[in-house]
């Protein structure tokens, strides 16, 4: 890495809109998760860390649960949005709070529509956080950052990202299914790419879906050759204790993983 200091990449949360377990259910994932918490999972997002300045990438309805997990508490004032779904964006009202509190104005960063649609949700949120829109791009911590809107299936449409640096390039897509060609074209020479896959073989109708299963990604990954792969947003139809036939260069996220975005230095959280 010619002497740099490398960023890292902390997931946050790898599941999916309901997180795992759910609150509903006891199947054995869920039950597993209750338990002994391999297969705990809360919703999905990331924290990238840098000497250039920190940000996360969404903020779910964990996202109170997840600073505390990660003794962050609140010295977060920069946040990506990849869509306004609510297990993407619950979280927001709860960090305004807390930069109000503390005297400070978050950042908001994402394509206007989303922005707007969030400002619909939330009137008031504008108050506390400046809601800036990157539809042309931007860059941040250092990283130069490109969404591009996605197919998101059922569920309409998200964005991904991504995001380049010196010689590394990623890409974040938590919620994409059915990417067309011209989609794909930002996917191709990656050193990484983070993937929604929400079950490992989806069985409910296509036209009904919204997210790559493990199957479908397989061919994704396949057709793209990124470097390294890891999956995320992964229902309880998902179980990590199982030996997973995933592509070569794949592997799954878990809450707390620690990555190196440069080196693919892997971390696991503490037991």
């Amino acid at each position: 890495m010619n002497g740099r200091v490398v960023d890292r990449l902390t997931f946050l949360g790898t599941g999916d809109a309901m997180g795992v377990p759910r609150v509903y259910c006891d199947c054995e994932v869920c039950e597993e998760a209750r338990n002994s918490g391999t297969n705990r999972r809360l919703r999905s997002s990331v924290l990238i860390e840098s000497t250039e300045g920190d940000f996360l990438i969404d903020c779910g309805p964990d996202w109170r649960l997840q600073m505390e997990m990660t003794n962050r508490r609140a010295d977060i004032t920069d946040i990506v949005i990849t869509h306004a779904h609510f297990d993407h964006i619950a979280g927001l009202p709860e960090w305004a709070d807390a930069c109000r509190w503390q005297g400070v104005r978050g950042r908001v960063y994402a394509p206007q529509e989303v922005l707007d649609i969030i400002q619909r949700q939330y009137p008031w949120i504008a108050t506390h956080l400046d809601m800036i829109a990157n539809d042309e791009g931007m860059t941040i911590s250092g990283w130069k950052l490109t969404p591009w809107k996605v197919h998101h299936g059922f569920n309409g449409y998200s964005y991904a990202y991504r995001l380049e640096k010196h010689d590394f390039g990623w890409v974040y897509c938590p919620d994409a299914i059915g990417l067309t060609a011209e989609q794909k074209v930002l996917m191709d020479r990656l050193d990484l790419l983070i993937l929604g896959t929400s079950f490992v073989h989806e069985e409910a109708e296509y036209s009904g879906r919204s997210v790559y299963d493990m199957r479908e990604a397989a061919e994704l990954v396949d057709e793209l050759a990124p470097i390294q792969t890891i999956y995320t947003h992964m229902s309880h139809g998902v179980d990590l204790r199982q030996e997973l036939d995933l592509p070569v260069g794949a592997s799954t996220a878990r809450t707390g993983m620690t990555i190196d975005l440069g080196n693919y230095t892997v971390l696991l959280p503490e037991e």
